[in-house]
């Protein structure tokens, strides 16, 4: 588990029992501590939890756990701070001691099942013909209650139905504790909605489990007939037939086992941005703040940053006539270096982005397509799941080239790789909507894209009119990176591409392996 993995802050103030927004759990287990967590907007360090004390030891292992929710769109900063009883002293030379910090993925609640079962010999309850049955599971509470959590379809005109198989979270089910009651009722279904209750039975996760055996064939009861008939036994029976768990893999899963997330940045050197001389230039170098293609390019870069292990990022320009000899190019590197246009971090990224600035002539037109190729190329050579691509363009304009871009990003949406585009400047970007294709999937020349990969936001709606660029900054990062793990995982299901396994946790020089028990 590297640093930067607990250097993401939140921009809303943290409320663990009330996320506002799916995220995965993570569980961080430290040894002698306070955890603070930080909120974007004020920069104030709030206490979320701290360890319990544990007396007379200098390696003291803590039970208390922090549930966190880990965003990946988000920087959510951690502060711990070491807490004593009384002062150590000082010794010159010597260590005095060490905090370790694990992190991992809470996975009892990633299962789901899928469950089927059949009904025998159930009650008759139709004058016309036979029962109409379906089943209706509900999960226990804490305080006794039951609430609904699946239904079955109705299977018509049988006494012997066998429903279709069903997928159902664990959590939904039980909660993710193995022996909560399960109770299952069984009716006849009415068209005016007053289904017959035909019985009932009860049974646990634990129980399901053991799958189709004489243990999982269950008699269907009827209180009420129980109640008047001494000879009842029952309303027929069910029957599991199969069960079958499956574990959800999330985007961290694939993180852990070493898949890359390599970042590139296209960045708009049209002319239509202004000279850069000029402080109503989209590209003006202010002394005093960062220019709207730097702040997008940090507020994004800096996040997504932390998922790739070298820190060296191509960066590429279009739109612009290159030294010595003026040619016009929709895709060169930003450091001058064709051959190698990485640089070192987001601050090399924005070194080469300002010195670019310098030596070459704003020009046009607009065309995507040469980057967006340019990325696709180094994506299509890996397909194994065990690197993915995300190419951010920082645009100010309407694009030149829509029906090669659209062909191009039509292209793409077979390889591993996700497209970000932020809009600068006060020009219209209905073409970027449709690019984005979140409500009608782009295609080309009738061919569709296999799934959504790209991602538009106009840089203007993130505009702090209070003039906190930190916290606008961070509302872009969330929004233009929210996507990502969902496009990233729908690559990765499509394909059939599990994650790797997590390599083992680190063990501190000298301290022995610890068993799982």
């Amino acid at each position: 588990m590297n640093n930067s993995f607990l250097s993401m802050a939140s921009i809303v103030d943290f409320d663990p029992l009330n996320p506002s927004v799916p995220a995965t759990k993570v569980e961080i287990t430290v040894s002698l501590c306070v955890l603070y967590t930080q909120a974007m907007g004020n920069r104030e360090w709030r206490e979320f939890g701290r360890t319990e004390v544990i007396d007379n030891t200098l390696n003291p292992d803590f039970v208390r756990k922090f549930i966190l929710d880990y965003f990946f769109e988000e920087r959510q900063n951690l502060r711990f701070d070491l807490r004593l009883e009384k002062p150590l002293g000082g010794i010159p030379g010597k260590k005095c001691g060490t905090i370790i910090v694990k992190a991992e993925e809470l996975n009892n609640c990633r299962e789901s099942v899928m469950m089927q079962f059949c009904g025998n010999k159930l009650d008759k309850k139709d004058f016309f013909g036979k029962s109409d049955p379906f089943l209706v599971f509900y999960r226990s509470n804490e305080d006794g209650t039951f609430t609904i959590c699946h239904k079955t379809e109705v299977v018509k005109n049988t006494l012997n139905p066998v429903w279709q198989a069903f997928k159902i979270p664990v959590r939904a089910l039980c909660n993710g504790d193995y022996d909560r009651t399960i109770k299952i009722e069984v009716y006849d279904w009415d068209r005016d909605g007053s289904h017959d209750f035909i019985g009932e039975f009860s049974t646990s996760y634990r129980e399901l489990s053991r799958g189709q055996s004489q243990f999982n064939v269950y008699e269907v009861v009827n209180p009420k007939k129980k109640g008047k008939k001494k000879k009842y036994l029952n309303s027929g029976t069910v029957t599991l037939l199969s069960f079958l768990v499956d574990t959800e893999v999330t985007f961290l899963d694939y993180i852990k086992g070493g898949t890359q997330i390599n970042f590139t940045v296209a960045i708009d050197f049209t002319a239509s941005n202004g000279n850069p001389a000029q402080p109503t230039s989209l590209h003006y170098m202010s002394p005093y703040q960062l220019n709207a293609y730097a702040m997008a390019l940090k507020a994004v870069g800096e996040i997504i940053q932390d998922y790739d292990s070298d820190k060296m990022f191509p960066a590429l320009g279009f739109g612009a006539k290159l030294p010595p000899d003026g040619r016009v190019s929709h895709e060169f590197a930003l450091n001058g270096n064709p051959q190698n246009p990485y640089c070192a971090g987001i601050d090399g990224v924005m070194e080469a982005y300002y010195q670019s600035l310098k030596s070459v002539q704003l020009y046009g037109p607009t065309n995507f397509s040469p980057v967006i190729n340019h990325v696709a190329r180094y994506a299509a050579s890996v397909k194994d799941g065990s690197q993915y691509f995300v190419l951010l363009i920082i645009t100010d304009g309407v694009i030149s080239d829509m029906a090669q871009t659209k062909e191009s990003i039509v292209n793409a949406s077979c390889l591993p790789m996700s497209i970000i585009i932020v809009g600068v400047g006060p020009a219209e970007f209905d073409a970027m909507v449709e690019l984005d294709g979140d409500e009608v999937r782009i295609s080309s020349r009738g061919r569709y894209a296999e799934r959504d990969i790209v991602q538009f936001v106009p840089f203007r709606d993130y505009i702090d009119r209070t003039g906190n660029h930190i916290l606008s900054m961070a509302r872009l990062a969330k929004d233009v990176l929210a996507e990502i793990p969902d496009q990233f995982l729908s690559y990765m299901r499509t394909r059939g591409i599990k994650p790797s396994p997590a390599p083992p946790p680190y063990t501190p020089p000298g301290q022995p392996l610890q068993t799982q028990i």
